[in-house]
């Protein structure tokens, strides 16, 4: 038996998971206490890539494929799957879902055409679990802003979408208006994820994702702020101690160094 790579690894797992001399914790853990590690994991590989931290990419995609070995253990106690089912499902749905790859459909159709092709065999693929409805199979447990555009993605397929992009805009001022007047804490929660909902359908029309735009905004601000700290500190200085005014005088100084 091949004892490295992958083989190894889900040796551990069931090592792990062993009910008489297996870890305690791992022992306990089901569906529902991994499912929050995976996204958390996701997000963790997306992090490094973000932060161009290859070092340390090697390491969070075993950590995020550590979450499928564990439910393929999880599946395979129970006599749903095992790994093998799994991956071999996923390579069954990819070949499907390449026919101008693995199948006689020409390749000299367009990157579009493709990404029309992926849609309409994704459709495909839904009707046949019994999705019939056209937000079906957009998972809950999707970060809000990606879960937000994507369900307007699907909700555009079938027409309902602005002719215009600028009434995007329209809709915006319409709805800082209507947080404006939210007359108490549930209506102005209500009304800013409405403007929240109508900036990302903006974003959508611009072409920007955006969960990356604003994880792209979070590391800038992360980064001025941080040079903030270094001037006040160069200073004997704490940031609790400066004033509003020194703080914007700082903050431009940090813009300007990324200039």
């Amino acid at each position: 038996m091949d004892e490295s790579g992958l083989p190894r690894l889900l040796a551990v797992m069931a090592r792990l998971r062993d009910p008489k001399t297996g870890c305690p914790w791992d022992i306990e853990q089901t569906w529902d206490t991994i499912a929050p590690y995976t996204i958390e994991e996701a997000h963790e590989v997306a992090d490094a890539i973000a932060r161009r931290a290859w070092g340390e990419l090697k390491g969070e995609l075993g950590d995020l494929l550590l979450q499928v070995v564990y439910f393929a253990q999880i599946g395979r106690e129970e006599g749903r799957f095992d790994f093998h089912d799994i991956a071999e499902a996923v390579a069954d749905k990819i070949v499907a879902r390449h026919p101008h790859v693995f199948g006689a459909t020409s390749r000299e159709r367009s990157a579009i055409d493709q990404a029309g092709d992926w849609e309409a065999t994704k459709a495909a693929e839904r009707a046949a679990r019994g999705e019939a409805r056209v937000l079906d199979g957009v998972a809950l447990a999707l970060p809000a802003l990606t879960r937000a555009a994507k369900l307007q993605k699907r909700a555009a397929r079938v027409g309902f979408d602005w002719d215009d992009p600028a009434l995007v805009l329209d809709k915006i001022d319409e709805e800082l208006h209507e947080l404006a007047q939210a007359p108490d804490a549930d209506a102005r929660e209500d009304e800013f994820g409405d403007l929240l909902f109508a900036l990302v359908n903006h974003a959508r029309h611009l072409g920007v994702d955006p969960e990356s735009a604003l994880r792209r905004t979070n590391a800038k601000f992360t980064r001025r702020f941080r040079l903030m700290e270094d001037a006040l500190h160069a200073q004997g200085r704490a940031p609790a101690d400066a004033t509003l005014d020194e703080f914007e005088a700082l903050w431009q100084a940090a813009k300007a160094t990324e200039r």
